[in-house]
């Protein structure tokens, strides 16, 4: 029996025994997690969701947590003089073995639900939003950064960034991880944000 999962943004076709790497979930090594994401199961029959198959599941023992290989990205402006830039970037990733694929009953487990390791807990998400507006209200105005509008500034209110201190204090990991959530890579570094961000948290 098999099943085509869905975690990370992927899909996953799997069977009891198969080792996999996912994108990175909230996870210690040694715990079960529940993948519940079902698109597909195959065997005997062949069910096919619409577009999730209900009450099936994967479950599935986390090995460890590791990184992917590294990524270099060179970027080089034309006709601009010394204008290159040389990053590399490894993925956090999660190591998996899978344990068990459930056609049904996935509600009744009571496994932990496989979750990402950047995802909002359901309480906090059912949260009131009145505290984060009282927030994002007592922040730095983060528009004063260069190439920082309206828009992008609630991005990094969202991403939890409220003040130009925690930009000054963003590490080279910091600004790759913000590259990947805000999809614009590069302009921290290209804009001087954590210079600026120096100079108006001294301010």
């Amino acid at each position: 029996m098999f099943a085509v999962m869905k975690t990370g943004g992927k899909q996953y076709k799997v069977q009891a025994g198969d080792t996999l790497r996912v994108e990175k979930l909230a996870a210690d090594a040694g715990e079960t997690v529940q993948f519940n994401d079902i698109l597909m199961l195959g065997g005997d029959s062949v069910t096919v969701g619409a577009p999730l198959v209900a009450g099936a599941a994967v479950q599935a023992e986390v090995i460890d947590q590791i990184k992917g290989d590294k990524v270099i990205n060179f970027v080089k402006r034309r006709r601009k003089h010394s204008s290159q830039r040389t990053k590399g970037h490894r993925q956090q990733l999660t190591l998996l073995r899978v344990t068990e694929i459930l056609a049904s009953g996935a509600d009744a487990t009571g496994v932990k639900a496989a979750a990402g390791a950047g995802s909002v807990p359901a309480a906090a998400a059912a949260a009131p939003k009145a505290k984060a507006t009282t927030a994002a209200a007592g922040a730095d105005d983060l528009k004063k950064l260069s190439g920082v509008g309206p828009a992008l500034e609630k991005k990094l209110h969202e991403a939890g960034v409220t003040s130009f201190a925690q930009i000054a204090a963003w590490t080279e990991a910091d600004i790759a991880e913000m590259d990947e959530k805000l999809s614009f890579k590069g302009r921290i570094e290209r804009e001087g944000w954590i210079d600026q961000a120096k100079d108006l948290a001294g301010n």
